[in-house]
């Protein structure tokens, strides 16, 4: 009931691991043999193959017997495939940086997002890093989006150098935080919220609200074994309004951050 509304009707890149998280995993996007009545196909533009959804319990159940780990998702449902209806910053810290500067990077980010009047939400990547998340009226196309991300991205790394970086290069990372505006490409995916993790432990990616950032929480701190605990003493959904956000990419903030 907490993962659903996430994968319903947009293409899934998936991770499957048959032996479990630590044995061998690929990576799966197109309909084969394995695929099942359950997950239904959807045509994505330019790509020749059909791509999967999960849009009930049983084709989630399905993806659970196929030895899926992780459920990666577009940025646009069927039938809006060229509007995305999110943009997703994902803020990845050099290995050697400390947790409170990772917590400081999404709050400046934050609060660069709302002096444009757009509303974000939070969650733990399950890895290293935070997903910024913000909904968007599926309206402009891709390159506009990715453009204004990237600009934003930008905007960060000029401004304060010494903290942040756009350029995907390792090189260029080094002491800083990457802030990877990649995921918001046609045909890119980010991990959904409430997926497992491939990893240790089985991490998942969790939604928290933004009172809840703090030195104390990481990245990989909710996973099989405790998310139950979380879910059921939820006093409320930490992303009870990201539904229901009807927000746009105006031409006014467009062009205040070109790409």
């Amino acid at each position: 009931e907490w993962i659903l509304p996430h994968l319903e009707n947009r293409p899934l890149t998936l991770v499957r691991c048959p032996q479990g998280g630590m044995g061998k995993c690929f990576f799966q996007k197109h309909v084969n043999e394995s695929s099942s009545a359950e997950l239904e196909s959807v045509k994505v533009p330019d790509d020749p193959a059909l791509y999967m959804m999960a849009n009930n319990l049983p084709a989630l159940i399905r993806l659970v017997q196929m030895g899926v780990l992780e459920l990666h998702t577009w940025g646009a449902r069927a039938g809006q495939l060229q509007r995305p209806d999110r943009m997703i910053f994902d803020l990845d810290p050099a290995p050697n940086l400390a947790w409170t500067q990772v917590v400081e990077a999404a709050q400046l980010l934050r609060s660069l997002l709302e002096e444009l009047e757009l509303q974000s939400f939070l969650k733990t990547t399950g890895g290293k890093g935070l997903h910024i998340v913000v909904p968007l009226q599926p309206e402009r196309p891709w390159s506009e989006v990715k453009a204004f991300t990237r600009a934003i991205a930008e905007h960060l790394a000029t401004h304060l150098p010494d903290r942040f970086t756009a350029k995907i290069s390792k090189a260029k990372r080094r002491d800083k935080i990457f802030i990877d505006y990649l995921r918001n490409g046609a045909g890119a995916t980010a991990v959904a919220a409430y997926s497992t993790r491939a990893r240790a432990k089985a991490p998942i990616s969790t939604p928290i609200a933004w009172e809840e950032l703090n030195a104390d929480l990481h990245s990989d701190q909710f996973n099989v074994g405790n998310i139950r605990q979380r879910l059921d003493h939820l006093k409320a959904d930490p992303w009870k309004e990201y539904f229901r956000l009807k927000q746009r990419l105006t031409a006014a903030m467009l062009k205040r951050y070109p790409g």
